[in-house]
C-alpha cells in the first residue's frame, strides 16, 4: 500500500475522531472559560452585586416604607413588600424571565425559556452562568412593583395588591424589560441608553404609582390630617441599605468585574450624595431646617435619576446629575402634595418617576465626552441621542400608564381596590393581617 494510499483512509478515520471528541471539547471549552480568572471574577462580583440588589427590597425598602407611614400600617407595607418578592420569583422561573429575554419580537420574548427551560450550570450569559443573570435581573423585577406600594400605601385591599402585582409585572413590567435589555427589544435596537433602569425601573414604577394613586383616591383626611412618618430612624435606616445596594443595581449592570463598573459605582455614589446635599440646602433655606426625610429623599432622587446614565458618564456629570434630580424632585414633589393635591403616599412619582424620566434625558447631554461622558455611540450626536431618549421615555411612560390604568379597573371587579373606611381608619396591620407592629 502506498503512503498516499495510508492517507486517504486515514483522512476518514480523523474526521470520524473528531465529530466523536466534538462534545467533550465543547464541554472543556466552557469549563475553561468558567475557570478562567476574568469569569470567576465576573461571577464573584455579579452575585455580590445580585445579593445587594435584593437587599435593596428586603430589608431596605420595607424598612424605608415601613418608617414613613402611620404605625397601624406599618407591618401591612412590609408584608406587602415581602410578599410581592415571593410571588415575583416565582413568575420569574415560571415564564418571566423567558418573557424578558427569550428571543421573541421587538414587543416581548418568546417561552422557549419558560421553566428556565435549557438553563444549567454550564450555560453562560456573556463571562457568567446565566443562572446568575438570571438572578441578578430577578431582582430588578422583585423591586419595581415593590416601588409601587408607596404611592397606595395605607389604603389598598391586600388581596387587590397581589392580583395587581402579578398581572402588572406581566403586562408592564416584561415587555418594557424587553424592549431596552433584550438584543431583538425594538429600543434596543433604536439604541437607548438605559445603563441600569431609568425606562425598565423607575418611569414604568413611577407612572405607575401616579396611575394608583388617582385611581384609589386620598387617604381619609388628607390633606387636613397630619399624616406624619411614624419612626424615621427605621426610614433611615432603610435609606442607607438602599444606598448600599444601588452599587449593585447599577455597578452590578456592567455584568462583569471591570473598569465600567467601577465607574458606575463612583458615578452613583456621587449622584446619591449631591441629590441629598441640595435637598438638604433647599430645605433649609425655604423651612428654616433641614429634615432627616428630606436628605434620604434627595439621596433616592440623585439614585433614580443617575440610574439610566451610570454606565455613561464620568464623575463630573454625576455630580451635575445629581444636582438637578435634587433640585427637580424636590419641586415634583411639593407642586404634587401643596398644588396639585395628589395622594402618593410615599412620592413615587415625584422621585423615581420623574428622576428616572430626567435621567434617561440628561444620559444623552452628559454621556458626550466634551461634558466629561465615555463618549455616545459613534456617529451619534447628543440632539440624536436626546431625541431617541425622549421616545424610551415617552412610550415607556404611555404604555405604563395606559396599561395600569386597565388593571387596575379589572381588578378592581375581582376584589375591589380600596380598602373599607372602617377598615382604613382600624389600620391595616390589624384588619387585614391580625397582627400590631408594636404591642404599646
Amino acid at each position: 500500500m502506498t503512503s498516499s494510499s495510508v492517507f486517504k483512509l486515514a483522512i476518514p478515520v480523523m474526521l470520524a475522531s473528531l465529530v466523536a471528541a466534538a462534545p467533550a471539547v465543547a464541554q472543556d471549552a466552557i469549563a475553561t472559560s468558567l475557570a478562567s480568572p476574568g469569569a470567576k471574577g465576573d461571577t464573584a462580583w455579579m452575585m455580590t452585586a445580585t445579593t445587594l440588589v435584593l437587599l435593596m427590597t428586603v430589608p431596605g425598602l420595607a424598612l424605608f416604607y415601613g418608617g414613613l407611614v402611620r404605625t397601624k400600617n406599618m407591618l401591612s407595607v412590609l408584608t406587602q413588600v415581602f410578599s410581592i418578592a415571593c410571588v415575583v420569583s416565582v413568575i420569574w422561573v415560571i415564564y418571566g424571565y423567558s418573557l424578558a429575554f427569550a428571543p421573541g419580537g421587538p414587543a416581548v420574548g418568546g417561552l422557549s425559556k419558560a421553566l428556565f427551560a435549557g438553563v444549567g450550570e454550564d450555560t453562560l450569559s456573556g463571562t457568567i452562568p446565566e443562572t446568575v443573570f438570571s438572578m441578578f435581573q430577578l431582582t430588578f423585577a422583585i423591586i419595581t412593583p415593590a416601588l409601587v406600594v408607596g404611592a397606595f400605601a395605607e389604603r389598598m385591599k391586600f388581596s387587590a395588591l397581589l392580583l395587581f402585582s402579578v398581572l402588572w409585572l406581566t403586562v408592564v413590567y416584561l415587555p418594557v424589560c424587553h424592549w431596552v435589555w433584550a438584543a431583538d427589544g425594538w429600543l434596543f435596537k433604536k439604541g437607548l441608553l438605559d445603563f441600569a433602569g431609568g425606562t425598565v425601573v423607575h418611569t414604568t414604577c413611577g407612572v405607575a404609582a401616579l396611575v394608583c394613586a388617582l385611581l384609589l383616591g386620598k387617604r381619609s383626611g388628607f390633606p387636613g390630617a397630619a399624616m406624619m412618618p411614624h419612626n424615621m430612624t427605621m426610614t433611615a435606616m432603610g435609606a442607607g441599605m438602599l444606598w448600599v445596594g444601588w452599587f449593585g443595581f447599577n455597578a452590578g449592570s456592567a455584568l462583569a468585574a471591570n473598569g465600567n463598573a467601577g465607574m458606575a459605582m463612583l458615578v452613583t455614589h456621587t449622584a446619591a450624595a449631591a441629590g441629598a446635599t441640595v435637598w438638604m440646602a433647599i430645605e433649609w433655606i425655604k423651612f428654616g431646617k433641614p429634615s432627616v426625610l428630606g436628605i434620604v429623599t434627595g439621596m433616592v432622587a440623585g439614585l433614580g435619576t443617575i440610574t439610566p446614565a451610570s454606565g455613561f458618564v464620568g464623575p463630573m456629570g454625576a455630580v451635575a446629575i445629581g444636582l438637578i434630580a435634587g433640585v427637580v424632585c424636590f419641586f415634583a414633589t411639593q407642586f404634587m402634595k401643596r398644588t396639585l393635591k395628589i395622594d402618593d403616599s410615599l412620592d413615587v412619582f415625584p422621585v423615581h418617576g420623574v428622576g428616572g424620566f430626567t435621567g434617561l434625558l440628561l444620559t444623552a447631554v452628559f454621556s458626550s465626552t466634551a461634558l466629561d461622558g465615555l463618549g455616545l455611540p459613534d456617529g451619534v450626536s447628543i440632539g440624536g441621542q436626546f431625541v431617541t431618549q425622549l421616545i424610551g421615555a415617552v412610550a415607556t411612560l404611555v404604555w405604563s400608564g395606559v396599561a395600569t390604568f386597565v388593571i387596575l379597573k379589572l381588578v378592581n371587579v375581582v376584589a375591589p381596590l380600596r380598602a373599607s373606611a372602617e377598615n382604613e381608619n382600624e389600620g391595616l396591620d390589624l384588619a387585614s393581617h391580625g397582627e400590631s407592629g408594636y404591642s404599646l
